[in-house]
């Protein structure tokens, strides 16, 4: 099972305060555990909602409106994220327990969110070839 942890903004991040060499050392070296534990699927930090693009469907079925950053609510917005594939939730619990603050200064925020496969979503076989088709699609495009 995948999860995903969300780390919050926060008014640094949204300044655009990068993080602490101390930090990113903290980071890397939990990330490496993650490797060797062979369960990271991809981490990375988003630039400020100041340079982010929301797109908002105002009207049911209506045309998306494009809404050009910043946002408001540092804590509502995502900061960067996580993945991992673990065996089950306490696991997924146990690895976010150990990540650094995210921030550094005691303000950092995580959520973790377990990630919907793509049988739990759909019931119909259709749906559900056509989708591992265009994953094993996406997975050959990354090893070319």
């Amino acid at each position: 099972m995948r999860f995903m942890m969300i780390v919050k903004a926060t008014t640094d991040s949204e300044a655009g305060v990068m993080p602490s060499q101390e930090l990113i050392d903290a980071m890397q070296k939990y990330n490496e555990e993650l490797v060797k534990a062979g369960v990271l699927l991809a981490a990375d930090g988003l630039q400020p909602s100041s340079s982010g693009i929301r797109i908002c469907y105002p009207e049911s079925g209506g045309k998306a409106k494009v809404v050009d950053g910043p946002f408001t609510e540092a804590k509502e917005i995502i900061a960067g994220y996580t993945l991992i594939e673990v065996k089950s939730r306490e696991e997924a619990i146990e690895w976010a327990l150990r990540m650094p603050d995210p921030h550094g200064f005691g303000q950092g925020e995580v959520e973790l969110r377990q990630v919907f496969e793509p049988e739990d979503l759909m019931d119909n076989s259709d749906s559900l070839a056509k989708e591992t088709a265009l994953r094993k699609q996406v997975a050959d495009q990354k090893r070319a």
